[in-house]
């Protein structure tokens, strides 16, 4: 258990160099500058980074645990398989890109925009931004991690949360720990009319992210939820121009009722898009979502296939991957879009599979689960001729890739 703790901890310290948490880096940037070096805020800034962080990872961890208990399939980043809840995070996403440009206030006045931040408003912010980076963490699963996942999977659940929650404290501790450093306290610069120009371009890095989840969402939906997220994102940036509108006409000392009415309805007519039943969120991809990185005509992944394949005496590399998983897609192009690893394929014969992990499959969710893996990317070589496959490290390297096909080649004889 103690080793388990320790290497979910490890995990979520180096999740934070993977590309899974790069769109929250922004709203992190702007925690630490917006404090002005106070080392009291800061310092309270980053525990409430920390407590939002944990709090998050034991919400997510319980719904999963629970539905593992219930006899579901599910594994790691499990509620990026629901397009509802991709859709979702896309506006949380666009909405906190329109908060940084301005275009509106979140329980501050306009004119302590760029000033030092203190208060509840503060803390309930960062805390909101450690949940935030704990959420859309999930798609990643890095080194250290799918031993300590698959481990608390089966255990008891005040273990499993335990190790889950190791997790949040490595995901949270670089940030927390860099608000309890004085040394950075006494170089961050004193708030001033410079935040505004950073505030702005820190929203990109949130639009990156929004336009990455709405990729993924005509992915999964084969383009029917398209022009549903784009008119809720209209309706959005609507709803927010008039709510900082009349957040404007309240400062002046004007009535802002009618505008704020008017904001709170819009945001209404998209809890009430959400809430309907419809077909812009059914799973209904026309074609895999994962398109193949190193083989025109790939296989679909199956044990039936994997042993067709492995009886004529091919090998088999499998990709498990889905779209919303940024390190499969750091991965296809470091090692599997290569020439050389391309090369080897031809060289060795491999078949390769694709395990589409995008929407919900119970078959690919159970075989990871036997494996004792329960995060994307998995990468899995089954030698010529058959026989149990090697697992692959979730970040990838040429050399070890292709080692690992020629490796497969040679157990054929």
């Amino acid at each position: 258990m103690l080793v388990a703790i320790l290497s979910a901890f490890l995990g979520g310290l180096i999740l934070n160099c993977m590309p899974c948490v790069f769109p929250i880096i922004s709203l992190k940037a702007f925690g630490l500058v917006r404090q002005g070096g106070d080392p009291a805020l800061l310092r309270r800034e980053g525990l409430a980074f920390m407590a939002g962080s944990v709090l998050a990872m034991l919400a997510l961890a319980g719904v999963l645990l629970a539905l593992r208990a219930g006899g579901e399939a599910v594994g790691w980043g499990f509620q990026l398989q629901s397009p509802m809840i991709v859709a979702l995070l896309a506006l949380v996403m666009i909405g906190s890109a329109l908060n940084l440009m301005g275009l509106f206030e979140i329980g501050l006045g306009l004119q302590r925009a760029g000033q030092s931040v203190s208060g509840r408003e503060g803390l309930a912010g960062a805390a909101l931004t450690g949940a935030l980076a704990v959420v859309v963490a999930t798609p990643c699963a890095g080194p250290f991690m799918a031993g300590a996942l698959g481990f608390a999977l089966v255990q008891p659940p005040i273990v499993g949360l335990a190790i889950f929650a190791a997790l949040a404290v490595g995901v949270a501790a670089p940030f927390t720990a860099l608000c309890f450093s004085p040394a950075l306290a006494r170089r961050l610069p004193r708030p001033g009319p410079w935040m505004a120009t950073l505030k702005h371009a820190l929203a990109f890095p949130m639009l990156a992210a929004a336009a990455w989840l709405v990729w993924v969402l005509d992915a999964q939906t084969a383009s029917a939820g398209l022009p549903f997220i784009l008119g809720c994102a209209l309706l959005l940036a609507f709803s927010a121009w008039i709510y900082g509108l009349a957040q404007r006409r309240a400062m002046s000392g004007k009535p802002a009722r009618t505008l704020t009415l008017t904001a709170l309805t819009g945001l209404a007519v998209i809890g009430g898009a959400f809430a309907m039943p419809g077909a812009a969120f059914e799973t209904q991809a026309r074609k895999p979502a994962v398109t193949p990185a190193c083989d025109d005509r790939p296989i679909r992944w199956s044990p039936q296939q994997v042993a067709l394949q492995t009886a004529a005496g091919r090998p088999v590399f499998v990709d498990f991957s889905a779209a919303w998983c940024l390190t499969c897609k750091v991965n296809e192009k470091a090692v599997l879009s290569t020439p050389a690893f391309k090369e080897a394929m031809a060289r060795t014969d491999t078949a390769f599979m694709i395990a589409d992990s995008t929407n919900y499959d119970a078959g690919i969710e159970k075989a990871m689960s036997d494996l004792g893996r329960t995060g994307l990317p998995l990468y899995l070589v089954y030698p010529a001729g058959g026989g149990k496959p090697v697992i692959l490290p979730q970040v990838l390297t040429k050399d070890l890739a292709i080692k690992a096909l020629e490796a497969a080649a040679r157990a054929k004889g």
